[in-house]
């Protein structure tokens, strides 16, 4: 028969703070896609209704979602390390160690980096194709 371990008071925190660091990481792919949404959309409603000039506001944008890219690429890049498959060689996690818990989580971040990519690219296109406000 085998003892399982109590966790100790200081390991605790440290598991509690690197979860925490995980749930984080979850939401902040789409946290990035949202603001970059918000203020490409605002920016260039705002230009178009003043009548600024958009091809500056546009080259702004541009460099903006390139920005926004690269954030959110790293969040990705960082959720992958986390979720650990090459080393493991366990895509699934199937058992409810907090260990398995810590890779989903990082699973789930990086699923979710690849949907903010896809919805910062789709957002910036118009900025791309489009000429003018008209």
């Amino acid at each position: 028969m085998t003892a399982e371990h109590q966790p100790r008071r200081d390991e605790d925190q440290a598991e509690f703070s690197e979860e925490q660091a995980s749930l984080l990481k979850i939401t902040l792919g789409p946290l990035i896609w949202a603001g970059h949404f918000v203020i490409c959309y605002g920016l260039v409603a705002v230009t178009c209704a003043k009548d600024w000039d958009i091809a500056t506001i546009r080259a702004g944008l541009l460099g903006f979602s390139g920005a926004a890219l690269l954030a959110i690429a790293w969040v990705g890049w960082t959720s992958w390390r986390q979720w650990n498959p090459r080393e493991t060689g366990d895509f699934v996690n199937r058992r409810g160690r907090s260990e398995d818990r810590h890779h989903f989580l990082g699973h789930a971040a990086f699923l979710l980096s690849i949907i903010a990519v896809i919805g910062v690219i789709f957002v910036s296109l118009p900025l791309v194709m489009l000429d003018s406000c008209r």
